[in-house]
């Protein structure tokens, strides 16, 4: 294969924008996936990324911007979960079950009781080679905001992730924290969208973070690796979904898939050998 071969994805506009918003949103997803890695929140993140759903049906019905709407409906999720979890005998994560299938639910009735032009597959499974200019700028802007409430933040949120009674003896809002980051996590769900959809956005949010974790065991360097890991491949999936005629998001899913196992294979071989060591020496 020459290089005009391998340089042909890159002559392409619509291959252009999708490298364009892989690099926009792998940054604020990365760093949003440690703490819901570290604090137990994977299970908030699929909720969230379903829930939206309703939100954009209801958007396009009155006419107001769709992000508007599935930010809305994102934040409805998170804080109806919090509530019920707070004030009832069933657990977070049943209740998450419960709000989020309830409100995809919602959302799909809505969806086919409307006529749209929008395709109910590209909300759902993403359309990142349709990406056009201005859903670029949206991804951007809303990107810059959630990257940056996350990097000066991230002490602050660690706390709170690790030990919220010792985060609000410190003098921290545990609420603002809180809800913080129930509002990052919609935010980025919304500026995931047009590349991932709702479905696979659950896989930027867990994984790259995921792999880190099994990595390394300082904090900082889990943002950043978070960030490299996942750059690398979503760049990586949309070249390659060119020459191998699928879809993007899709991809870039199953490349996170196969580091995170090769990860999980090269952590269980250290702490074996690490037992093996502790036996020999003990």
């Amino acid at each position: 294969m020459d290089i005009e071969t391998l340089l042909l994805p890159f002559r392409f506009a619509f291959m252009q924008n999708a490298f364009y918003i892989s690099m926009i949103v792998a940054i604020p997803t990365a760093l949003l996936s440690c703490f819901l890695v570290l604090k137990g929140w994977a299970l908030m993140g699929d909720a969230v990324s379903h829930a939206v759903l309703p939100g954009i049906v209801l958007a396009y019905i009155f006419g107001i911007p769709l992000l508007v709407g599935a930010f809305a409906a994102g934040m409805t999720c998170a804080v109806a979960t919090g509530y019920l979890a707070s004030n009832s005998r069933v657990k977070q994560d049943t209740v998450m079950g419960v709000v989020f299938s309830g409100m995809f639910a919602v959302g799909i009735v809505l969806y086919v009781s409307i006529e749209t032009n929008a395709h109910l597959d590209h909300i759902l499974f993403g359309n990142m080679l349709g990406v056009e200019a201005y859903e670029l700028w949206t991804a951007g802007v809303i990107s810059a905001l959630v990257s940056s409430v996350l990097v000066l933040k991230w002490k602050d949120l660690l706390l709170h992730s690790f030990d919220p009674a010792q985060a609000q003896a410190s003098g921290l809002s545990v609420s603002l924290l809180h809800y913080g980051l129930l509002a990052t996590l919609s935010l980025a769900i919304v500026a995931t969208l047009s590349a991932a959809g709702l479905i696979l956005a659950i896989g930027l949010l867990i994984a790259p973070g995921a792999i880190a974790f099994l990595l390394v065991r300082k904090f900082s360097t889990m943002l950043w690796l978070s960030v490299i890991i996942n750059m690398g491949a979503m760049l990586l999936g949309t070249y390659l979904s060119f020459y191998l005629d699928s879809a993007p998001a899709p991809t870039i899913i199953l490349i996170l898939t196969m580091l995170f196992l090769i990860a999980f294979i090269r952590r269980q071989a250290i702490t074996r050998r690490a037992s093996r060591l502790r036996v020999r020496h003990g």
